[in-house]
């Protein structure tokens, strides 16, 4: 993955240094000025959230986009609470990974988080809330990545595997019925918020988002 991040930054015309391990990123952080710092946290020596920690209290602020395992709420969390200024879950389209940077180098000074929205609600990474209007409720650790999932994907039909895969993980020993479940309880959510939005299912195709005008 390191590779191909590499490749597609230099292909556009960005400055690279590729380091393997925390202690490396660390050190070149130290001895550098860079205009940003992608991490991923799962890196061997020392993980991405203990180099931005160490980094944020030697008081460097320098933009940072951690790079997250889809499953791992806890860990975004933690991360934007240490001072990183986004996350990316993986797996990520490189075409997204490439918009999350030009963001976040193009307001260095305030940028935060992405807030997806669609229609009437809008998804917050900062304290996991969906809310509509005046209305706001915190959603369970699964359903927000349930509706995270349906707001990056807005306009495309996702099938039953797919947001398995996405939301559990590839190796999860969860059925299919557990993304059945956890629809029903999104589609609970968005009717007590009085939310104009709807998850639609097309037989054999899969669910997506729509707004009801």
């Amino acid at each position: 993955m390191s590779e191909a991040v590499v490749e597609i930054l230099r292909y556009h015309n960005y400055q690279v240094d590729p380091v393997y391990d925390g202690a490396d990123a660390l050190a070149y952080a130290r001895s550098e000025t860079y205009d940003g710092i992608i991490l991923d946290i799962m890196m061997p020596k020392r993980s991405g959230l203990e180099v931005l920690e160490q980094l944020r209290r030697e008081g460097c602020r320098t933009p940072v986009l951690l790079l997250t395992a889809r499953s791992e709420v806890e860990d975004r969390v933690r991360g934007l609470d240490l001072g990183a200024d986004d996350y990316l879950p993986k797996p990520f389209p490189m075409q997204e990974l490439m918009a999350r940077i030009r963001a976040m180098l193009r307001r260095r000074e305030s940028y935060a988080p992405t807030v997806l929205t669609f229609g009437d609600v809008a998804l917050s990474p900062h304290d996991f809330t969906l809310r509509c209007g005046d209305e706001a409720m915190a959603l369970p650790k699964l359903e927000y990545q349930m509706m995270e999932v349906l707001l990056c994907n807005q306009g495309l039909y996702l099938s039953t595997e797919d947001l398995l895969v996405k939301v559990w993980g590839y190796n999860t020993d969860a059925e299919l019925g557990a993304v059945w479940v956890y629809l029903s309880y999104l589609r609970k959510r968005l009717a007590a918020l009085g939310s104009r939005v709807e998850i639609r299912a097309r037989r054999g195709v899969g669910y997506t988002l729509v707004f009801r005008p």
